[in-house]
């Protein structure tokens, strides 16, 4: 008996969702980001309005004083759906759990100097109550942002958060040193030094308009702690006593270069929509970088004592150069 084989192409009779096609203006293929975000947002038929705030719909575009022709345009360019992000964090968490894995089997951490592990207790340990701090702002902005391609990056980035105060707790179990977790959160809660950012982190809990907590908190406050800490600390810290920070809070440092292409192509296209919200945000990124500021400069003092201004400085023109490029001159 004989068995011919041959292939056939089978031409499907449509590429993509009818909701896709209609966007993209043809019968396209599309990628997966694009079929897993556009046009999911609830827009009508609600049963009821939120009785803690019966003067919104349960979705409502209202919530923000940004407004937006298409509130699709806020486009992740990280294409981020569920599916690429859990793998995207899977590559990142098997890079960082063999650097924890190598600090461990060479010894690194019993062998790194104290006054090196003094700044990581003063400085770094603390920030584990600024990520939680995050998850908790930007499950907010998740909760109440309108259209699915910024509400879904920043439950995503909220989740994000959530593992980078467990990095910061596992970099304590690294140096076996659990008894400075009490040490830091204590400082987290009573330190004068602080108290400012805590202010910060703390206000916008309570802040109603969800796209001025996702502007504070990402763009403003992580804009500018994040490359202090661990971009010119970790570099202190590399020359002074070797790379095992920096193997440390590896994640940290990657995440925040991928998060920030997110943040300025939101901060672009928001100012690209109309002049008003050119406006209303150039005035939150004013208030809050001269909040942040204050905030940070007693950490800036603890981790590079009289070079903190300038570190503080440079981190602060940097900022102002991303919201220059996104279309927000300050």
């Amino acid at each position: 008996m004989q068995l011919d084989l041959r292939t056939i192409a089978i031409k499907p009779l449509r590429q993509t969702y009818g909701h896709i096609a209609r966007r993209l203006g043809a019968d396209k293929p599309a990628s997966r980001y694009i079929e897993a975000t556009m046009d999911l947002q609830p827009v009508e038929n609600f049963h009821y309005r939120p009785t803690w705030e019966p003067q919104y719909d349960i979705f409502d575009p209202r919530h923000t004083k940004i407004v937006m022709k298409d509130w699709y345009a806020l486009k992740d360019p990280r294409q981020f759906f569920y599916g690429g992000w859990t793998l995207a964090r899977a590559r990142m968490q098997d890079a960082v759990e063999a650097d924890f894995s190598l600090v461990e089997e060479m010894s690194l951490a019993a062998a790194y100097p104290d006054e090196g592990k003094k700044l990581v207790r003063d400085v770094i340990l603390p920030l584990r109550h600024v990520a939680w701090g995050s998850n908790i702002n930007n499950s907010y902005v998740g909760a109440y942002g309108y259209g699915i391609a910024i509400s879904q990056a920043a439950t995503y980035a909220s989740m994000d958060q959530l593992g980078i105060a467990q990095y910061i707790t596992r970099i304590a179990m690294a140096f076996d040193d659990l008894e400075a977790l009490p040490v830091a959160k204590a400082a987290w809660l009573e330190e004068p030094a602080w108290q400012e950012l805590r202010r910060y982190v703390e206000d916008l809990m309570v802040e109603k308009d969800w796209f001025e907590v996702l502007v504070a908190q990402n763009y403003v406050l992580e804009g500018l702690l994040y490359p202090l800490i661990y971009d010119r600390l970790n570099g202190k810290l590399n020359a002074l006593h070797g790379p095992v920070i920096s193997m440390l809070t590896r994640f940290q440092g990657e995440w925040q270069v991928e998060n920030a292409k997110w943040l300025d192509a939101v901060l672009k296209a928001a100012a690209a929509d109309n002049r008003d919200n050119v406006a209303t945000l150039a005035g939150w990124i004013k208030t809050w970088r001269d909040r942040a500021v204050t905030a940070l400069k007693p950490i800036a003092e603890k981790a590079f004592g009289e070079d903190a201004t300038a570190a503080l400085d440079e981190v602060v023109q940097q900022l102002e150069r991303r919201a220059a490029k996104a279309g927000v001159a300050l």
